[in-house]
């Protein structure tokens, strides 16, 4: 736990999934929030086919969706958003004439319902 999915429209060529993901991992790793690195799995989807609005100008967004177990307080859920967002301001070089929206969801998984295994440790 965490789980971290990274949504990025196609139009965004600067992006680099690799490197964000790496980013967005090591900003949770220092928010001092999760007992060990390898409990963060993050994942990259670029989304071909995708509006933003109706208006015919291009857009584009980055979603950045955090699920963590239930029990944290508003206050840390909103310092990881922000430090997220931070992050996710400074990923590339974004493209001229684009308007591109960037956001961070932090949802909460049922702490009681959630199971989880390790294999080949």
């Amino acid at each position: 736990m965490p789980h971290l999915h990274l949504e990025y429209t196609a139009n965004l060529p600067e992006l680099n999934a690799d490197v964000a993901l790496m980013r967005l991992n090591n900003t949770l790793v220092g928010s001092g929030q999760f007992g060990a690195e390898f409990d963060i799995k993050s994942r990259a989807v670029k989304v071909e086919t995708f509006k933003v609005g109706t208006a015919m100008v291009e857009r584009a967004f980055v979603h950045v969706k955090l699920a963590l177990l239930s029990g944290r307080s508003p206050q840390i859920k909103q310092q990881l958003s922000e430090s997220l967002l931070t992050v996710v301001k400074d990923l590339c070089e974004w493209p001229a004439g684009v308007e591109v929206q960037l956001c961070v969801e932090i949802l909460d998984i049922d702490r009681e319902s959630y199971t989880k295994t390790a294999i080949g440790v």
